[in-house]
């Protein structure tokens, strides 16, 4: 649930006294006065600024992928994800082609870093808890989870042991990793 996905950043920062969180689009930032320009035309003054531009997506300079592979950059994303995700169950359930059913309970999850092994963690938990008792036709634990990889580890920023140490979490969970693969 978009609950699950993120907590709104007022939230987060509620307990520190010194910070407040203020909805606006900033026009101009001026570094000298230390204060912004919204928008709005308001002035805002500040002791520190953060500023967080946002992510994009990136398809390795395939644009064509967006249509089928929807980032995980908004509670949007995720929610569309999730929304494809229990579909593909609901499609299965109604197959009776053992085939046909495990062409739908395939997931590719492409890129190895943090994002991508959360991801593909949280299908491995749908599928073999969350989803466990909820079908007649299918055994949700039959899902193919597949995590690709083009270097020749998960998490290959981080040290050795972590890439190891997660790549066992996730075959725990029923998810297949294929590092040194480019998609």
């Amino acid at each position: 649930s978009p609950g699950e996905i993120t907590s709104p950043l007022r939230n987060v920062l509620n307990r520190q006294k010194n910070t407040r969180v203020l909805l606006g689009e900033v026009a101009d930032i001026d570094a000298a006065a230390r204060e912004l320009t919204l928008r709005d035309g308001a002035r805002i003054p500040y002791d520190t600024v953060v500023v967080a531009t946002g992510a994009t997506h990136h398809y390795f300079g395939h644009p064509e992928w967006a249509a089928l592979a929807p980032g995980l950059k908004t509670v949007e994303d995720a929610t569309e994800i999730r929304t494809r995700v229990l579909l593909a169950f609901e499609r299965a359930e109604r197959l009776t082609n053992r085939d046909e059913q495990l062409a739908e309970l395939t997931f590719v999850v492409v890129g190895g870093g943090p994002t991508g092994l959360e991801l593909a963690g949280a299908l491995g938990e749908i599928s073999r808890d969350t989803l466990r008792s909820d079908f007649r036709n299918i055994n949700p634990a039959d899902a193919n989870i597949f995590l690709i990889e083009g270097e020749d580890r998960l998490l290959p920023v981080f040290p050795s042991s972590l890439s190891h140490a997660a790549e066992k979490a996730l075959i725990r969970l029923g998810v297949r990793s294929r590092t040194g693969t480019r998609v």
